[in-house]
C-alpha cells in the first residue's frame, strides 16, 4: 500500500463534524491535526450546516423591557416667571406631567447549562423589569436575572419554570484561538430572527474598545449587527469561543469589525452565578504600567515586553511573595503579558483562593515566583459619609479608600485616601467640577486622611477654600472664594 494521504477537505470535514483523531498531512514529520486551507472547488463547497444544527438551538433571543417615567409639558409657558405671576396656582395645571412608557431592547444569549442558565450582555438587560427569551424552536420563557457584571458587560439569566433539559453550547479554551481561525457568529440582528454569519478571527487581545473594564477582546470579521449582542461566537467544533458584544461602525451596521468577550472570561462570570451571584476577582496588590521602547532600552531588553511594577500595597500577596517596584512581570500563569490590559485579564480569569506563577525579571535575570490569589481586603472601614452644609464638597458621597473599595470603584492604581464615590447633580461639588474617583488630599493646608477629617473641615465656614486633590494619579489644586 502507498502512503496514506488525507486531503484538506477531510480535515475541514473532520472539524465541521467534530471528529477527532490523528490526521496525516503532506510532508513527513508534520504535526497531527495541522490546520490547512481549502485547495480545490470541492473543498470550498463544504458546508457549515452540521455546526449550525448543533449550536443554533442553544442560542436564544433576549427581549428586555423596562418602565420609564416621561415628563410631558402641556404648555411651554409653565416655567415662565411672568406667566406664573399672572396665573398663580392655576399655572400648576400647565406643569410637566409624568407618564409611564415601556422601553424594549433586543439582544441575544447563549444557553450554557441544561437547567436553562443563559449568558448575555449586561447592556442588553440593564435596568430591565422583565426579561423573556425565545428559543430557535419558537418556545418562549420568562427569565430571571441572576447576575449582572457591568465590569465585563456580561449578565447571567435563568429560565423560569423550565420544561426539561435545554441544549447547551460547551465552552472552548479561548486562549487557543489564533488569528485566521474560522468562526461563526449566531444571534438576532435587527430583530429579523436567528441569523448565522461566518468569518475569521481578525485579531486577539484587542484593547481600546471601551465597552468594559477588561480590554481584551476577540476581533472578527463575521458580520455582527445590533441585536447580535450577547450571541455566540463559535469555532468549527461547535464550542463557544466568545460572546459578541460590540462593533466598530459609523453607520450602525456591520463594517467587518466586531468584538467578542473571550470564553475564558465568560466562564468565570457564568461560574459566579452558582457562587452567590458575586464575581470574585483575584487581587495581588500591584499597580503596573506599559513598557515603552525607552524603558525597554534602559532595562536592556531587545524589545518592549511585560509590564513594569510601579506600586505595591504593603502586606499584599505580591509584597509577601517578594515582588518589588521596578520588577518586570513577563507572564502570569504561563501566559505572556505585554500590557496592563492583558495583565488584568489574566488575573481576572484566575480563581480566588489558589496560587499562580509569575515570571519576573529583575536586574536582567528572569525568575519564577508563586503568588496567592486573594480577595481585595477592606483594610480600613469605608465610613461612607454624605457631605452637606455649604462648602465646595456639598453633595458628594465619600469613602475611605482600601483595596476593596478601590476594586468596587474601578480604581486600580490607588490604595489609600478619601475618595469621592458619587456626586449629586446640580450640587456645589458638581458646580466646582469634582468627579467620582477624585481623592481629596488637603483643605486649607490641613491633610485629609479620613472621611471624618473631611466632614469636620467642611463643617467650618471659610472665606477661601484652597483644595488639593488627586485625579488620574496627578495632583491638582483649586482656590475658591
Amino acid at each position: 500500500m502507498g502512503q496514506i494521504r488525507k486531503s484538506a477537505a477531510h480535515l475541514v470535514l473532520c472539524a465541521v463534524l467534530g471528529a477527532s483523531g490523528v490526521v496525516a498531512s503532506q510532508g513527513a514529520g508534520a504535526l497531527a491535526n495541522e490546520k490547512t486551507v481549502p485547495t480545490s472547488q470541492a473543498e470550498i463547497s463544504l458546508s457549515f450546516a452540521p455546526v449550525v444544527k448543533k449550536v443554533a438551538p442553544a442560542v436564544v433571543n433576549v427581549y428586555a423591557s423596562r418602565t420609564v417615567q416621561e415628563r410631558r409639558r402641556v404648555s411651554p409657558f409653565f416655567d415662565d416667571p411672568f406667566f406664573r405671576r399672572f396665573f398663580g396656582e392655576q399655572s400648576d395645571r400647565f406643569a410637566p406631567r409624568s407618564r409611564s412608557r415601556v422601553q424594549s431592547s433586543l439582544g441575544s444569549g447563549v444557553i450554557v447549562s441544561e437547567d436553562g442558565t443563559i449568558i448575555t450582555n449586561h447592556h442588553v438587560i440593564a435596568g430591565a423589569d422583565e426579561v423573556r427569551v425565545a428559543l430557535s424552536d419558537r418556545r418562549e420563557f420568562d427569565a430571571d436575572i441572576i447576575l449582572m457584571d457591568e465590569r465585563t458587560d456580561l449578565a447571567v439569566l435563568k429560565v423560569r419554570d423550565p420544561d426539561g433539559a435545554f441544549p447547551v453550547v460547551p465552552f472552548a479554551d479561548s486562549d487557543g484561538l489564533e488569528v485566521g481561525d474560522l468562526v461563526l457568529a449566531i444571534g438576532n440582528p435587527f430583530g429579523v430572527g436567528q441569523t448565522v454569519t461566518q468569518g475569521i478571527v481578525s485579531a486577539v487581545a484587542r484593547n481600546q474598545v471601551g465597552v468594559s473594564d477588561y480590554q481584551f477582546f476577540i476581533q472578527t470579521d463575521a458580520a455582527i449587527n445590533p441585536g447580535n449582542s450577547g450571541g455566540a461566537l463559535v469555532d468549527l467544533k461547535g464550542r463557544l469561543v466568545g460572546v459578541n458584544t460590540a462593533i466598530f461602525s459609523r453607520s450602525g451596521g456591520s463594517n467587518g469589525i466586531g468584538f467578542a468577550i473571550p470564553a475564558n472570561m465568560v466562564e468565570v462570570v457564568a461560574s459566579a452565578a452558582d457562587d452567590g451571584g458575586i464575581v470574585r476577582r483575584p487581587w495581588v496588590g500591584t499597580s503596573v504600567q506599559p513598557v515603552s521602547s525607552d524603558i525597554a532600552a534602559s532595562l536592556g531588553l531587545e524589545r518592549p515586553s511585560g509590564v513594569l511594577v510601579t506600586r505595591i500595597q504593603d502586606g499584599s500577596p505580591a509584597d509577601r511573595a517578594g515582588i518589588r517596584v521596578g520588577d518586570l512581570i513577563l507572564s502570569v500563569g504561563g501566559t505572556e503579558v505585554d500590557d496592563p490590559d492583558a495583565y488584568g485579564y489574566r488575573l481576572a480569569t484566575k480563581k480566588v483562593g489558589g496560587t499562580t506563577k509569575f515570571e519576573v525579571m529583575r536586574g536582567g535575570e528572569p525568575f519564577m515566583v508563586e503568588i496567592s490569589l486573594e480577595r481585595a481586603p477592606e483594610t480600613v472601614a469605608r465610613d461612607t459619609r454624605e457631605i452637606k452644609g455649604n462648602s465646595p464638597f456639598t453633595g458628594v458621597r465619600v469613602m475611605n479608600l482600601s483595596p476593596a473599595v478601590a476594586e468596587e470603584l474601578r480604581m486600580y492604581n490607588e490604595f489609600s485616601g478619601v475618595v469621592i464615590a458619587d456626586i449629586q447633580a446640580r450640587s456645589n461639588a458638581a458646580y466646582v467640577g469634582f468627579k467620582p474617583g477624585d481623592i481629596v488630599v488637603e483643605i486649607n493646608g490641613a491633610e485629609v486622611t479620613s472621611t471624618k477629617d473631611l466632614s469636620k473641615l467642611t463643617a467650618k465656614r471659610q472665606r477661601t477654600w484652597n483644595i488639593t486633590f488627586k485625579r488620574d494619579g496627578q495632583l491638582r489644586q483649586v482656590s475658591l472664594r
